[in-house]
């Protein structure tokens, strides 16, 4: 019956340590995932104000026009022009243009991949 009863004590010992250990754990835990979501809020608003910045960045343009007999042409959209039409005479819609502007006709000619004809034409 003495081993039962120390058994027993020896069981309640270990049973204490065991939740004290567990507590212990717990709270490490809890700290670390503190630690873990400040550091998470931290990142996510540094990407916030890169995202931000590189949208601005990206919206921020130069507008260049040419003027000529009264008339005033967005070469920007003279690009966007081109490209679709480009793309509306059965092509895949290209990257990237070259505009040859020629006022003194009331067009602009451009070339995709440095090829063109004619055809390519947009008139202003």
């Amino acid at each position: 019956m003495a081993n039962t009863k120390k058994a027993a004590e020896k069981a309640a010992e270990v049973a204490t340590e065991v939740k004290a250990v567990a507590k212990e754990t717990a709270a490490k835990t809890k700290a670390a995932a503190k630690d873990t979501a400040a550091k998470a809020k931290k990142t996510a608003t540094k990407a916030a104000a890169k995202t931000k910045a590189a949208v601005e960045k990206a919206t921020e343009k130069d507008i260049i026009f040419v003027e000529f007999a009264d008339k005033q042409v967005d070469v920007a959209a003279l690009a966007e022009a081109a490209k679709a039409d480009y793309k509306a005479k059965g092509h895949r819609a290209p990257k990237a243009v070259k505009l040859y502007i020629k006022p003194d006709e009331g067009v602009a000619y451009y070339t995709v991949n440095d090829k063109g004809d004619a055809d390519q034409k947009i008139e202003l």
